[in-house]
């Protein structure tokens, strides 16, 4: 399948769905621990933007990012700066960052095929893997040229440029 016809059939389905290389991949339900883990990655980057007062948005998962024609991911999260999304969009077209919260199922397309395939969709700037059992970010950020540079975060905050927003390690993982 392409994107676009992808985007039709999962339209119809009930659960979720990502997009690989052409085949709709099933995505498994999800404990407590993790709904609430990506909740609070959620909120953080919300507290976040408004703090700073930027004209960006967080969406929870449900959006999809295309990387091609016939791959489409469904993070976790997604920030996306500029004019909103109509209410009817499914599909962020510009992400500046994408989350994804390791989970059992999907830990190695996390860590290995999602980190190449998001940064080549240009406008992502960041891309946090959040590992939901103890306080642990990777931070993926775009550099000069073709260089990927990567941070493991595990107190304090981090900032992320662009679109100049700070999170707290406290607010995705508590006190």
């Amino acid at each position: 399948m392409t994107v676009d016809e992808y985007l039709d059939w999962a339209a119809g389905q009930s659960g979720r769905y990502e997009l690989r290389d052409g085949f709709a991949v099933a995505m498994s339900p999800e404990g407590a621990g993790l709904a609430e883990k990506k909740a609070a990655v959620h909120a953080a980057l919300l507290a976040a933007i408004r703090a700073r007062g930027l004209a960006c948005y967080a969406l929870p998962d449900g959006m999809t990012v295309r990387i091609d024609d016939v791959t489409a991911y469904e993070p976790d999260a997604v920030v996306y700066c500029g004019a909103k999304l109509a209410p009817s969009a499914i599909e962020v077209p510009e992400p500046v960052i994408v989350v994804e919260v390791l989970s059992p199922s999907t830990r190695h397309i996390d860590l290995s095929a999602k980190l190449g395939d998001y940064f080549r969709q240009p406008s992502i700037a960041h891309y946090l893997i959040v590992d939901p059992e103890r306080p642990r970010l990777v931070h993926h950020a775009r550099a000069q040229g073709e260089t990927i540079l990567t941070r493991i975060i595990t107190q304090g905050h981090i900032r992320l440029e662009p679109p100049g927003l700070e999170l707290e390690m406290a607010e995705i993982y508590g006190p």
